[in-house]
């Protein structure tokens, strides 16, 4: 049983400017961490999900957020220093890997050991595919020197959430 490694949204949207929702440098500072978490766990086996925000131009997800990462745009595409990582893509609309995708069906085939979760946002995507992950009780663990959010205060507090309420474990706060 390996590894799986959810890579949530690090998408050209989040991770470049001059898009809506640039989540800024501190999405920057991450790519390196998450480039040599990806690499170790390749050698360890572990399978690599890259989770793509990847909406309708209708979306209404739009009523909240300026619209982003449209199917078929560039904004919509992994960004070029992980794109060269083996892994499969899978779209999502909502905040939830979980939420009207295949990624449970996916989950069911690989019966991976844990899950390991990096990427943006913390407090936002992040948060809500490990708690849907923690409710289907998988074993979680978010890397800290991975995961970035647009505040930094909700970061934080969105770590500490996942830590102590629904039971994943924090790896790497000594670097974050």
């Amino acid at each position: 049983m390996g590894n799986v490694v959810l890579v949530i949204d690090m998408l050209k949207g989040f991770c470049e400017e001059g898009y809506p929702l640039y989540c800024g440098q501190n999405a920057c500072k991450i790519i390196p961490e998450i480039r040599k978490l990806l690499e170790e766990e390749l050698e360890k086996g572990s399978h690599i999900l890259f989770i793509a925000d990847s909406h309708s131009s209708d979306d209404l997800e739009f009523k909240m957020f300026p619209p982003h990462c449209i199917k078929g745009t560039a904004e919509s595409e992994i960004i070029n220093e992980l794109a060269c990582i083996p892994g499969e893509k899978i779209g999502k609309t909502r905040y939830s890997a979980f939420y009207n995708t295949d990624l449970e069906s996916r989950l069911e085939e690989l019966k991976p050991g844990k899950l390991i979760v990096c990427g943006v946002c913390t407090d936002i995507c992040v948060m809500h595919t490990v708690a849907d992950a923690r409710n289907r009780d998988y074993e979680v663990e978010v890397a800290a020197d991975c995961v970035a959010s647009f505040n930094s205060q909700a970061h934080e507090w969105a770590l500490e959430h996942m830590e102590t309420v629904l039971g994943a474990r924090i790896t790497g706060k000594e670097n974050k």
